[in-house]
């Protein structure tokens, strides 16, 4: 790793979370004795290669107001935008005026917080020289089918080649800056992910493979999961 280059994170934080069925976003549920988001931005405080970890959460977030982490020295909060690109964003331009274009972004989701320290340990070795940049994720193992609409199957996909992909997702700050005001100038649809906006700027970003346990919590059902992980890990959830 280059000691002159900074690592940076974006953590966009401002969704609402409507699948899972709950009166607060669910980056404000309770997974034991902290919330979603503070289990995350706890992953990420005390991973030691991070110079800030940026926030980005809706206007007027009355649930943001309760946490005490928040107000770590090491944590800028911005208000985010209405799609995930649009949050980025934000967190790029508040970054702007003390990065450099080759500095590292690593944007993760709020709703991971199972992350390894070993993942982003691998991501940013096997990165550090990339053009480009890259993402966590794991192969896919499961057989895939392509149905219509009306769920009858029209195709087995060969998974040889398949990933799930997860976050952080890494990439240099001024091509993620100008590969996400470029997708949403041209209204680019399907830029899911900071990846996507890549590849549509035409750059190909490499994958690298992470743990299972990376979960994204989504639905109800996640919650348990992502305690019996953490749990697994060493992290009380009582």
């Amino acid at each position: 790793m280059q000691n002159s280059t900074q690592y940076w994170v974006i953590v966009p934080a401002a969704g609402i979370g409507k699948r899972m069925g709950q009166k607060c976003p669910k980056q404000y549920l309770q997974l034991g004795q902290y919330t979603i988001l503070e289990h995350t931005l706890r992953r990420l405080l005390t991973f030691p290669y991070f110079t800030k970890i940026v926030v980005a959460l809706a206007a007027g977030d009355a649930y943001a107001k309760q946490l005490s982490i928040l107000d770590d020295p090491k944590i800028i909060k911005v208000v985010g935008g209405k799609e995930r690109a649009d949050s980025v964003l934000a967190g790029l331009t508040a970054l702007k005026a003390q990065s450099s274009v080759n500095d590292w972004v690593l944007v993760h989701d709020v709703v991971r917080p199972c992350v390894r320290h070993s993942d982003l340990q691998q991501l940013i070795s096997i990165l550090s020289d990339h053009p480009v940049g890259g993402l966590l994720g794991v192969r896919v193992v499961d057989t895939i089918k392509r149905t219509s609409e009306q769920g009858v199957i029209e195709q087995t996909i060969d998974r040889h080649l398949l990933w799930r992909a997860f976050t952080p997702q890494m990439f240099r700050f001024q091509l993620l800056c100008d590969s996400l005001q470029q997708a949403l100038v041209n209204k680019v649809k399907g830029i899911t992910d900071e990846a996507s906006a890549i590849e549509h700027a035409g750059f190909q970003p490499l994958m690298v493979e992470g743990a299972e346990d990376n979960i994204k919590i989504t639905r109800p059902a996640d919650l348990a999961l992502a305690a019996f992980y953490l749990q697994q890990q060493g992290i009380a959830c009582e």
